[in-house]
């Protein structure tokens, strides 16, 4: 990465096994209750999925990388035509416990990656917190948090 880039990390520790929490990921129709609207499949390597978003009009491809059960996710989404690489590193801590990194990689230090910093870099901290809240207290943070920007009241 070029000391003039951009990258988003966000951590988390989210209080359940590695295993349970890369379920929740993988799995859409976990995935539903706290980040997307509907996924097409679930995340497999080597193959495209479709995302949408309760917030966002269409749909929003997905091609995965690489998968590592209980490790690691890694997929490209495509950003106003630009795929980005986003990386989550699952690592266990303890038996009942599990800190998530996630990680999109690099953009070039210029506009418009200054506000592709910011949102996406609220996206993921937002995506972190859902999916604890989810695992942990079976709660949908994500549920009409967003309608402002849909216009729904």
């Amino acid at each position: 990465m070029n000391t003039a880039d951009f990258e988003i990390k966000t951590n988390i520790q989210i209080s359940k096994p590695a295993a349970e929490v890369f379920e929740a990921i993988v799995d859409p129709a976990k995935m539903s209750n706290y980040f997307i609207a509907k996924g097409s499949a679930r995340l497999k390597e080597g193959e495209q999925v479709m995302w949408s978003f309760p917030e966002f009009e269409g749909e929003y491809p997905v091609n995965v990388k690489k998968i590592e059960p209980g490790k690691l996710i890694s997929l490209t989404w495509d950003v106003e035509g630009t795929p980005f690489l986003v990386e989550m590193i699952l690592i266990p801590r303890g038996d009942n416990a599990t800190k998530l990194t996630v990680t999109e990689k690099s953009t070039a230090a210029e506009q418009p990656s200054v506000q592709w910093l910011k949102n996406n870099t609220e996206g993921w901290a937002n995506f972190s917190a859902c999916l604890k809240a989810y695992l942990e207290y079976g709660i949908n943070l994500r549920k009409g948090a967003f309608d402002f920007i849909s216009g729904d009241k």
